[in-house]
């Protein structure tokens, strides 16, 4: 019986282990961390083997395959080991991959991804499909093979996900946009991160599709250097020649196989430019899928939003808090400041993940009237800003930041929490850091 040993036990990995038990593996989870009550009882149940605060070194490296959780570094000395053997280390998704039956749509890019995995799934719920909506929304893609039954699998993906995807081959791949992001595990090098990002690309074929925006000159160049296989469908608000989706009278116009007049761009329910984009991405999706017109149309005028994402929280004393944990990065800060449309008090800071911050700058002169500083190193946010914002404060707890932002708003002002940076200083990831600051706005 082959060994397939799981580093990480949080829900990648518990979904791993399931899957890999009901395929007649002998299955064994290694967590050098803490393993949460949830996952305990998922692996017991199931009569899986497991450990936690360390990895038996005799047990890992007897595999025939490891399954290593997207949060488990390459560079940790157990990995290293098992490369130095020559074991197999794949991702979730890759294994899960082999057994997936169904089409699989896969969403990634830095910024973006979560609201079109969310928007795809929207849509095909809506058609009435079969569908699971997995990866890094926090749902495991192989507990979802293993539980079975689906017929559609929409699947964002970050980049640690890709990079231990190998034979995987996606139906549909959607390539939202490239900027600098996670550099500290790219050995701060911007070309290794795009190459992780584009293996999403990787073993696609004419009868499969890459979804992509035309307007990234990342992505431009990069698609420019070869030749690749599957059939492209670019979307631009900027230029209609060969676009799949494009903007005209402000129209969203989808061109594939018929040209059809989708709907107003008035009448998307995510507001803001780049949600233009994010639409026009799940609408080529929803064609492609043979989706009708009118679902589609629906389904981009009534869509909720994602929590996190420029999340509406409440209005307190005449000052809007807004909740945008989610903003992980600087391309995705820029974002959430550009399309507000009162003065802000920002809330930043975190786990810096070799960020420039040079490209807020024009933004935050025209926008932010004060930041408060929310991390345990707040350095280099205060250096890179001070001579920009006249008002910069540091705090070291939710309660704290939100307290302050209240003192320093004015009445008809917006607090934004977009820390441009991960969470893992004070926070257990951005979700937490998210529910803190509105558990805090509401106890103000």
């Amino acid at each position: 019986m082959k060994k397939i040993v799981i580093l990480g036990a949080g829900e990648s990995g518990a979904g791993s282990a399931i899957l890999a038990k009901k395929k007649g593996f002998e299955v064994f989870v290694s967590d050098k961390g803490e393993v949460k009550q949830k996952y305990r009882d998922i692996l017991d149940k199931n009569k899986i083997r497991w450990e936690e605060g360390k990895h038996t070194e005799e047990e890992v490296l007897s595999a025939d395959e490891v399954i290593k959780s997207p949060g488990v570094r390459e560079d940790v000395p157990i990995v290293t080991k098992l490369h130095e053997r020559g074991i197999p280390v794949i991702s979730e998704i890759e294994f899960a991959g082999r057994y997936a039956t169904g089409t699989k749509i896969c969403v990634t890019g830095s910024n973006g991804k979560t609201t079109v995995t969310n928007l795809i799934y929207h849509i095909l719920k809506k058609a009435g499909k079969n569908a699971a909506m997995t990866g890094n929304v926090g749902n495991s893609f192989a507990m979802a093979v293993a539980e079975g039954g689906y017929d559609y699998y929409v699947i964002e993906l970050s980049s640690f996900q890709l990079d231990g995807m190998f034979s995987f081959r996606a139906d549909i791949a959607v390539l939202m946009n490239i900027t600098p992001d996670h550099l500290d595990r790219y050995d701060h090098n911007l070309q290794n991160y795009i190459d992780s990002k584009f293996r999403i690309t990787q073993n696609l074929s004419k009868s499969e599709f890459l979804i992509y925006w035309a307007d990234d000159p990342i992505i431009k160049s990069e698609l420019a250097k070869k030749e690749y296989g599957m059939t492209i469908l670019p979307f631009s608000a900027d230029s209609k020649e060969g676009m799949a989706a494009y903007i005209e009278n402000n129209e969203i116009v989808i061109d594939y196989h018929t040209k059809t007049n989708l709907m107003t761009i008035h009448d998307l329910a995510l507001k803001g430019r780049h949600n233009i984009f994010n639409s026009m991405a799940a609408a080529i999706a929803g064609k492609v899928l043979t989706i009708r017109k009118d679902i589609i149309r629906e389904s981009l005028s009534d869509f909720q939003g994602v929590e996190h994402r420029l999340e509406p929280v409440i209005t307190v004393c005449g000052i809007n808090f807004i909740n945008d944990s989610k903003g992980t990065n600087v391309n995705s800060t820029w974002y959430a400041l550009e399309c507000m449309e009162t003065d802000v008090v920002w809330i930043a800071g975190g786990v810096d993940k070799g960020n420039d911050y040079s490209e807020l700058f024009p933004v935050v002169r025209q926008k932010v009237k004060a930041i408060v500083c929310l991390g345990k190193d707040n350095k280099k946010i205060v250096d890179s800003f001070k001579d920009i914002v006249p008002t910069i404060v540091e705090t070291s707890s939710m309660d704290e930041a939100v307290k302050s932002s209240y003192y320093l708003a004015k009445k008809g002002q917006t607090v934004l929490l977009s820390p441009a940076c991960a969470s893992f200083d004070l926070f257990n990831n951005y979700e937490d850091r998210g529910r803190q600051f509105k558990q805090s706005v509401r106890n103000l």
